[in-house]
C-alpha cells in the first residue's frame, strides 16, 4: 500500500524550514502515506512527536504501516486539519513547534478510479477526500444550477470557458444524470474541442474537487488555527500545487507579518502593527530539475514558510 502513495516532495526544503528538533511536537496536516512525517521523525529523534491528520482512511492505514517503527511518537487523527482547535486539546497538546501542510491530491487518490478524482481514470463522480463526508462531485454536477457551476469553474479552476461548459452540463442533464468521470470529460470536450482538452479537463476537475472538499476555506482555517498553537520560534511550512492555494498562503503570511496597518485615509499616518509571523521565503521554493525528473508530481510544487514571532 505504501508504494501507492507519492514520493514526498521538497523533503530537503521541508526539513530546512521546519527545523525539527528533539522534543519538538509537529503536526503533519496532510499525512498522506507518511513520507514527510517519516523524515521529520528521523531528523528529530529521539523524543519528538508528530500528530498526523488526514481525512482519507486509506492514507491513515498506509501511514500507520510506514511509521510503525516510531511507535508512540506518532498519533493518527482521521480528520481535517482545519479542526486543529478541537482536536489538539483532546490530546492535551497546548503548543506546537511546527506545522506542515502538503496540499493537493495524492498519487494514490488520482490512481484510484473508483474515487472519481481523475479524468484519466473511469469511475463514478465522487472526489471526496473523506469517502464518508456529505457532498460529492456527482451532487455538484447534477444539482447545482448553471450560474453556480459557472462560478465554481471560474473561481476555483480559472477556466475561461466556464459559462460554456456549465451550459453544456445543464443541457446534458436533461437526458439523465451525469454519473462518471468519462461522462463529464465528454461534455467538456463537446464544449471546448480537443486542442487544449487535457489542460481544460485538469482545471474543471480541480475546480469541482475544491468545491467538494472546501479546500480553500479549510486552508485558511488551518492557517488561522495554527497561529493559536505554534510557539514563538516555531515554523509553518506549506507546499501548494496551484495558484489559488499559493495565493492564499502568500496573502496570509503577508497579512500576519505586517509591521504597519494602512490608514483608511491618506490624511492619517499608517498605524504600527504587531506582526505575528516572520516570512522566511520571500519567493516560493520550487523543486530542482533533478527532483522533477525523478518525481513528476513535484513539477508544480511551491513551498512557503514563516516563523511564529
Amino acid at each position: 500500500m505504501i508504494d501507492e502513495y507519492h514520493t514526498p516532495v521538497l523533503v530537503d526544503a521541508v526539513l530546512h524550514y521546519l527545523q525539527p528538533k528533539p522534543g519538538g511536537v509537529y503536526v503533519d496536516g496532510t499525512l498522506g502515506g507518511g513520507g514527510h512525517s517519516e523524515k521529520i521523525l528521523m531528523n528529530s529523534s529521539p523524543s519528538s512527536r508528530v500528530i498526523g491528520f488526514d481525512m482519507d482512511p486509506d492514507a491513515i492505514a498506509s501511514a500507520r504501516s510506514r511509521l510503525k517503527q516510531f511507535g508512540e511518537r506518532v498519533r493518527f487523527i482521521r480528520d481535517n486539519v482545519a479542526n486543529l482547535r478541537k482536536r489538539l486539546p483532546e490530546l492535551s497538546v497546548a503548543r506546537l513547534d511546527g506545522l506542515l501542510l502538503d496540499l493537493g491530491i495524492s498519487s494514490h487518490q488520482i490512481g484510484a478510479g473508483e474515487r472519481g478524482f481523475s479524468f484519466q481514470e473511469p469511475g463514478r463522480l465522487d472526489m471526496r477526500m473523506d469517502p464518508a463526508s456529505g457532498i460529492d462531485a456527482w451532487s455538484v454536477i447534477n444539482t447545482y444550477d448553471e450560474v453556480r457551476l459557472s462560478e465554481i469553474l471560474w473561481n476555483f479552476g480559472e477556466e475561461r470557458a466556464s459559462r460554456r461548459i456549465a451550459r453544456r452540463i445543464i443541457d446534458r442533464r436533461k437526458q439523465g444524470p451525469i454519473d462518471t468521470t468519462i461522462d463529464l470529460s465528454e461534455i467538456v470536450k463537446s464544449a471546448v474541442g480537443e486542442r487544449y482538452l487535457p489542460q481544460t479537463l485538469a482545471r474543471v476537475f480541480q475546480a469541482i474537487r475544491i468545491e467538494v472538499n472546501g479546500e480553500l476555506e479549510n486552508l485558511k482555517a488551518s492557517l488561522e488555527s495554527a497561529m493559536e498553537f505554534v510557539a514563538p520560534g516555531g515554523r509553518i511550512v506549506v507546499i501548494s500545487y496551484h495558484s489559488l492555494e499559493d495565493r492564499t498562503v502568500k496573502q496570509f503570511f503577508k497579512e500576519e507579518s505586517k509591521e504597519f496597518t494602512k490608514s483608511a485615509t491618506k490624511l492619517l499616518p499608517d498605524r504600527p502593527s504587531e506582526p505575528r509571523l516572520k516570512v522566511l521565503t520571500k519567493k516560493p521554493v520550487v523543486p530542482s530539475a533533478a527532483e522533477i525528473a525523478g518525481n513528476a508530481r513535484s513539477r508544480s510544487a511551491k513551498l512557503r514558510s514563516a516563523e511564529r514571532i
